[in-house]
């Protein structure tokens, strides 16, 4: 190799067998040698290796002052701790970076043979290929790189990381690793206006008087404590914050970022922040010195480097895919001023958009408007050939205004320039990001480097996001499977539920709804919450659900309902246990019984807006007490009356009580519109923390329109039963005045359900009538809890078994049900008006 010179003239034997990415790499080593500042010079230098050797990490080592250690001086990509990299390695070590430092020789390590070495313990996985480079020069040191590559670094990617540690010897002068680099925090013992100083350890912090007052605050006012001054700034800022204030989120070098501080009025205000991480003796961090000032007062161009850490913090704590998109979007378009940003997900030959700002059709080309689908369009990649080619290079692809024959469906999204950035992942492309302006746009080299390291970052976070929703949405599947599908129609009200799963996990969770339709126009409530996120929480949770279901059905009053499922879980040898509301409505009369077991209480909003917390005496909760009581508290409902149904994933919070909780429901409650029960739930949803699942029952009671006729008849058994239930029976419909030509098929009927409640039971039976809306209702109860069986042959000489036959034939519905340890046979029957 010729010599390398400090001017940025790096110069390789063979430069006609160099491919073109080994070129653009050597200018833009050139333009860094006589651009950036000195004190920027290292940083850029390392950046080159993620933009042009395809690297996920690279740092610059070199001898401490004792020079026993090899110190991290400067580091650029991802955090150093995804893959075990230390800031500092025994020279005399058995490490890569010792190895590659004492023999002057490059080092190239691929994933089967790092993981077979000591080195491997410390790393949390070994997918990845290392290479080792020395930096030759009076300081000395190495470059360490690291790729997630599958085939590592290629023989452009191993060009170009030799001439980034050629260019780094002019960088580094002898002594790095034990100078500051930064342009004098501190002179002659005094601390400069705009600069800090912050110990490591202790997190006590002294700040100059231009600091303080860029915070808001007096000299007199701060304590030292480096926790004041990040209680001022904006909460979605401090992640990338706590990654400088915390030395185990930070590795050596140094590093700058933005943020916002709020303002006591107006928009929270931008401040950058400069500083280096200086190491102690043993090479590990103990002091932060740098400085900070308005970042409205900088120059827009000096470096990309704080949007880049602002965009890894935010995808750093993005879970979903429509998250990773938004922080990509809130990243890029501001910075960039670019007119519209499209974000999509590859699915075999389509991008499926997750985001597009602007979000209005009209704003995007007509192609994406033919596909558009119910939010966002599905856009073909097929029908883009340029955008297909590009996502088969995995390269970053931008085309200026008047470049390039591009298709419109790519040239209408930037007709003054367009940037397409494959999102690559895991060996293969994630997706895609398409950036447009619509007025030309001149695409400098720091833009250019912005771009490509967002693609990286937001590719790895898309895969994982993605993975996260569909394990995600498994878990809900599951937990939607438990609830019931639909809500059933009620007569004289309305009723709506929403359930919302926790996001803080995969874990499934234990709320529950149900609506229970009874028999005589009454209908069940119930909600409830089982204790935990689990399997076996979700599990207890349809028991106990089904459990209700079957006990309401079966005719038991509301306290017996739930203390028949209280026996049954405290019978179940489980650890766990669980909270409910159950409340039987009246739906003719507007009243209601509600019993409580360990749960919150309803929430009733009159008609005339004002909202009460309904006192229901409370009993424990399910599973606690195996003889308890649950006592009964009435309700007393007027038309046009909501009850609200909740569980404490709603209400309940870190910050207050939930009585503040319910408080806050309540108001919620009574300033919204009962008309629509679905815009209601869904505003009482929209600010619900998502670190517990959710669920809610809203029921408007709207009174019955119509009222039924009524009568009952005690059959007793006497020789002569029948014929006083069909005297019964003709009497009332008589004076409910139903033709008579409908009364002699419905006394044929009744003689066949008493008959067969004689002849087959014993004890009590009850005829009930029932006439609503044309339609009759016969029912029969009885003490034995077996169903009639309708037989599938008679033969001629047979004497019996046809009643049930003719029951069949002649109702236009029927059938039995369950009735406190006896049944009640029914058949509906349509009649006409008097």
């Amino acid at each position: 190799m010729s010599h390398k010179r400090c001017n940025g003239d790096v110069v390789r034997e063979g430069a006609a067998e160099r491919g073109p990415r080994t070129l653009r790499a050597e200018d833009a080593l050139k333009a860094i040698a006589a651009g950036p500042r000195p004190e920027q010079r290292l940083r850029a230098i390392l950046e080159q290796a993620l933009v042009f050797a395809g690297a996920s990490f690279a740092g610059l080592y070199a001898p401490g002052d004792d020079r026993e250690l090899l110190c991290l001086v400067e580091s650029a990509g991802a955090p150093r701790t995804l893959y075990g990299v230390r800031d500092s390695y025994p020279a005399a070590g058995g490490s890569p970076v010792a190895d590659a430092h004492r023999a002057g020789e490059a080092v190239w390590i691929g994933p089967e043979e790092f993981a077979g070495s000591a080195e491997s313990r410390h790393v949390p996985s070994s997918g990845f290929s290392l290479a080792v480079l020395p930096v030759r020069g009076d300081g000395g040191g190495c470059l360490l790189a690291l790729t997630e590559h599958p085939d590592g670094f290629d023989a452009d990617g191993r060009t170009c990381l030799e001439s980034i540690a050629e260019a780094m010897t002019c960088a580094v002068p002898a002594g790095t690793a034990g100078s500051t680099g930064l342009a004098g925090p501190v002179e002659g013992g005094e601390l400069q206006p705009d600069a800090f100083t912050l110990a490591m350890d202790t997190g006590r912090a002294e700040v100059g008087d231009d600091i303080l007052r860029l915070f808001g605050l007096a000299p007199g006012e701060f304590d030292g404590k480096v926790e004041t001054l990040l209680g001022l700034t904006v909460p979605e800022d401090l992640p990338s914050l706590m990654s400088v204030t915390e030395s185990d989120h930070m590795t050596i070098g140094e590093r700058e970022l933005e943020f916002r501080v709020l303002q006591p009025t107006g928009p929270p205000k931008w401040l950058r922040l400069s500083g280096r991480l200086l190491p102690g003796g043993d090479g590990r961090p103990t002091l932060l010195v740098g400085t900070v000032a308005d970042a409205s007062t900088l120059r827009p161009d000096v470096t990309d480097v704080a949007r880049v850490q602002r965009l890894a913090a935010a995808l750093a704590t993005a879970g979903t895919v429509r998250d990773v998109s938004q922080a990509v979007v809130a990243a890029l378009r501001r910075p960039l001023r670019a007119d519209r940003i499209a974000l999509a997900e590859l699915e075999n030959d389509r991008l499926v958009v997750t985001v597009l700002d602007p979000p209005d059709p009209e704003s995007w080309p007509e192609l994406w408007r033919l596909e558009w689908r119910t939010e966002w369009p599905d856009a073909p990649v097929r029908a883009m050939p340029t955008l297909a080619a590009a996502l088969r290079e995995g390269r970053a692809r931008i085309w200026p205004a008047g470049t390039g024959d591009l298709e419109p469906a790519l040239a209408d999204v930037g007709p003054g320039g367009l940037a397409v950035l494959p999102l690559p992942a895991g060996g293969r492309m994630a997706g895609a990001c398409l950036i447009g302006w619509d007025t030309p746009h001149d695409f400098g080299p720091d833009e250019r480097a912005l771009l490509t390291a967002s693609a990286g970052l937001a590719g790895q976070a898309l895969m994982r996001a993605h993975a996260f929703d569909a394990e995600h949405e498994l878990v809900g599947m599951l937990q939607r499977q438990l609830l019931p599908r639909r809500l059933p129609k009620l007569p004289g009200a309305v009723a709506v539920a929403r359930y919302l799963p926790s996001t803080a996990g995969l874990e499934l969770g234990g709320d529950w709804y149900d609506v229970i339709p009874l028999p005589d126009h009454h209908v069940a409530l119930v909600i409830g919450d089982v204790q935990g996120h689990s399997a076996g929480a979700a599990t207890l949770m349809g028991q106990m659900r089904t459990a209700l279901r079957a006990y309401a059905v079966e005719g038991h009053p509301p306290d017996v309902v739930v203390s028949h499922a209280n026996r049954l879980l405290t019978g179940m040898e489980t650890d766990l246990f669980a909270t409910c509301v159950y409340v039987d409505l009246d739906m003719e009369e507007g009243s209601a019984w509600c019993v409580r077991a360990g749960h919150l209480p309803p929430v009733l909003r009159h008609p005339d807006g004002s909202t009460e917390i309904a006192e229901v005496e409370g009993g424990p909760p399910l599973g606690v007490v195996t003889q308890a009581d649950f006592p009964m508290s009435p309700l007393r409902l007027r038309p046009g009356t909501l009850i609200a149904l909740t569980t404490d994933g709603l209400v309940e919070t870190p910050e207050s009580d939930i009585d503040e909780g319910m408080d806050r429901f309540a108001h919620a409650l009574a300033v919204s519109a009962p008309a629509h029960l679905g815009l209601v739930a869904d505003a009482l949803l929209g600010n619900a923390r998502r670190n517990d699942d959710v669920a809610l029952l809203l029921v408007r009671y709207d009174g019955m329109a119509l009222r039924p006729l009524r009568e009952s008849w005690s059959v007793w058994r006497l020789p002569e039963a029948v014929r006083h239930a069909r005297r019964f029976t003709r009497r009332t419909l008589r004076s409910w005045e139903v033709p008579d030509d409908d009364i002699d098929g419905v006394l044929l009927i009744v003689s066949e359900l008493v008959t067969n409640a004689l002849v087959h039971t014993d004890g009590k039976v009850r005829l009930d009538l029932t006439l609503i809306g044309g339609r009759l209702r016969v029912a029969v109860a009885d003490a034995s809890p077996r169903t009639p069986v309708k037989p599938t042959s008679i033969g001629w000489e047979a004497t019996g078994g046809r009643g049930i036959l003719l029951v069949e034939a002649m109702s236009a519905t029927w059938g039995t049900l369950p009735v406190s340890g006896g049944k009640q046979v029914w058949s509906e029957i349509p009649v006409g008006a008097g």
